[in-house]
């Protein structure tokens, strides 16, 4: 007779209860994926990673999955229903948000239409690729990857999967998220990201998959970079309110 124990693994709709067998001894791989020295370490070591380079941080996530033995879809690697919807999805949703940011929102909460961080981009075509690029690996990739895969994850083993969990880690991570944008974006940089956080997070917590934030994220960045770019803020920034 099976044991439940067994049952339980082999429920359509469970997939984040069964891990894939380990080596026997292999107590490094649990050892990272616990909350003990190592575990704590793993965690510090890879949300430090962007402060010597971006991704970096998401690099190492990659990197912990792997030797924690940590299944793919646990941090939200799980392959699309469509790669061409998703992508397509991701490009509107992404675009329009932005837009709808930059038009009213931003505005509603008093925010400089020029973002002054960023406003070196505007028709400066030698720094435009490595813009680019970081939209799409920095932002699109590697945010997503920590702040969505990496951190739902963690926090999920803290505090479980249940509504009530998943509504604090969505609300504790897109206070992070704000919180990580404030040094070179300041208020107006970290209110942003704290409500692209917010949204960002709510379709990860919902779907489990990380391919939709990564695409939308990187399409609102380049559509941000876009306005910048072709010095569009100040008028799209009073398409509502003159």
């Amino acid at each position: 007779m099976r044991s439940d124990a067994s049952k339980s693994q082999n429920v359509p709709g469970r997939p984040s209860e069964a891990r894939p067998a380990e080596p026997s001894g292999d107590t490094f791989a649990a050892d990272l994926r616990g909350f003990g020295p190592l575990g704590i370490a793993a965690i510090l070591v890879i949300l430090a990673g962007n402060l010597i380079l971006a991704p970096l941080s998401a690099v190492l996530v990659l990197l912990w999955a792997w030797r924690s033995r940590t299944p793919w879809r646990e941090i939200g690697y799980l392959r699309p229903h469509s790669w061409v919807g998703s992508l397509a999805v991701g490009i509107v949703f992404g675009s329009a948000f932005k837009f709808a940011m930059k038009a009213i929102v931003m505005p509603l909460l008093g925010a400089d239409p020029i973002n002054r961080a960023y406003h070196y981009l505007v028709g400066n075509r030698a720094a435009l690729p490595a813009a680019i690029l970081a939209m799409i690996v920095s932002a699109g990739f590697g945010e997503e990857t920590v702040f969505r895969g990496y951190m739902f994850e963690r926090l999920g083993k803290l505090f479980g999967s249940g509504a009530r969990a998943k509504t604090f880690i969505v609300l504790f991570i897109f206070v992070l998220f704000g919180l990580a944008h404030y040094p070179d974006q300041r208020i107006a940089g970290a209110e942003q990201a704290t409500i692209t956080g917010l949204v960002f997070g709510t379709i990860f917590a919902v779907t489990r998959r990380i391919w939709l934030p990564v695409f939308a994220h990187a399409a609102f960045d380049l559509t941000a970079l876009a306005i910048i770019y072709w010095n569009l803020e100040s008028k799209v920034a009073h398409l509502v309110f003159k």
